[in-house]
């Protein structure tokens, strides 16, 4: 298996017609975004069949070539928890290289736990143990060690037969399809795409705030936002969560207030304080009916928490019986949505109902009966169960 090192147009030009013909390419990149608002590609690392190798893309005057193959429609990409890559292509090129795979949402499905990390599903499907010696490693420093480019070389070097042996198992047990759903969330532009006007949705205690205070908060938040990608700048550098929570909270009128406000730096108000007032007086001049609404959370009546629990635990082992991760098929969280009544849900649709939710909806219409044998948790229908049920017991 050769290892490769591309840093230069000539040898990006020699890699091309050896990865064009590959049905799948096993992907990974090295960033960083501690000072920045979007990520900063160091390293894009490959492997198909027959070589791995990583691209220096800060020694590269463009990836377009390379990009161009790896978004041909024909050949499949293969991440590992590929979120944050797929972020990175989706700024290079506002869109999102498909078909796609993502080896820890297939581990889930094949029994090894939720949101496996790499090197555990190495360990366990191929007996390797992974260096840690590199991960704390500064990927925008020049030049790379021969360490660092092994050990990142084996975030792909693996990740190739993890997936080919994913996939075998996958097809023998019929399930490969139902990973469609979940791979076609990866691959929606929608899931990489930062409304700033809900912003506001991802600070921390906003659900404390109501009425115009919730308003200036998603006025002011949605400000920082833009800003922080027009500067290419983490947010945090601008205002902290912590400012913002607290501006929304005692929406100071004039500059006077605004020092009141306990660790806003006297540079940021001096740049920016003419404008955040400015948003503040806007935010609270809004009618009611435009004011943002916090999603509430239904209380469960204790009967429900009952009802919800047993849920739970016959989640589990419908996981159990069908050596699944539970959470692959349902949150606790989404299980109290259905128990007080909710009937879209995921669960409800595709193998999900199939294998789980169609039970679980006999259970709550009273169809379904539960038992114990031998100290283990059983369940049965009142009536026979067709034989290509299978969720059976």
């Amino acid at each position: 298996m050769q290892e490769l090192y591309i840093d230069s147009t000539g040898q990006l030009d020699e890699l091309i017609p050896r990865i064009r013909a590959s049905s799948w390419l096993a992907l990974d990149t090295e960033f960083i975004r501690e000072r920045t608002y979007y990520p900063r590609l160091c390293l894009l690392q490959l492997a198909n069949d027959k070589l791995v190798a990583c691209i220096d893309p800060l020694a590269l005057p463009n990836l377009e070539k390379l990009l161009d193959v790896i978004y041909d429609p024909d050949i499949t990409k293969v991440f590992h928890a590929g979120r944050q890559d797929l972020e990175i292509f989706y700024h290079l090129r506002e869109e999102l290289p498909g078909p796609l795979f993502d080896t820890q949402i297939a581990a889930a499905l094949l029994g090894y736990g939720d949101q496996v990390g790499y090197g555990a599903l190495v360990k366990e499907m191929l007996d390797v143990e992974l260096a840690k010696t590199h991960s704390r490693t500064n990927w925008s420093q020049r030049p790379l060690e021969p360490e660092q480019l092994h050990y990142a070389a084996d975030d792909v070097r693996y990740l190739r037969d993890i997936y080919l042996r994913q996939l075998q198992t996958l097809e023998s047990m019929g399930r490969l399809e139902w990973l469609a759903a979940d791979f076609a969330v990866l691959a929606d532009p929608g899931t990489y795409r930062n409304d700033a006007n809900d912003a506001w949705k991802r600070i921390r205690g906003h659900q404390h705030l109501k009425g115009a205070q919730l308003a200036t908060l998603q006025t002011i938040a949605a400000w920082r936002e833009k800003l922080a990608r027009q500067l290419d700048k983490p947010r945090k550098w601008l205002l902290r969560d912590e400012l913002l929570l607290e501006l929304a909270r005692r929406q100071p009128r004039d500059h006077q207030a605004l020092t009141k406000i306990r660790g806003l730096e006297a540079g940021i108000q001096r740049r920016y304080g003419d404008e955040i007032i400015a948003l503040i007086r806007k935010a609270k001049e809004l009618p009611a009916e435009q004011w943002p609404r916090t999603e509430k959370r239904s209380k469960l009546t204790p009967e429900q928490v009952i009802i919800t629990n047993i849920m739970m635990e016959l989640v589990r082992l419908i996981a159990k019986n069908n050596k699944i991760s539970p959470s692959c098929l349902v949150t606790r969280k989404e299980l109290e949505k259905i128990v007080n009544g909710k009937s879209d849900s995921p669960l409800m649709r595709g193998w999900r109902a199939e294998l789980c939710g169609n039970l679980l909806r006999a259970f709550l219409d009273g169809q379904l009966q539960l038992k114990i044998e031998q100290g283990q948790l059983k369940y049965l229908f009142s009536q026979e169960l067709p034989a290509s049920q299978p969720g059976k017991a």
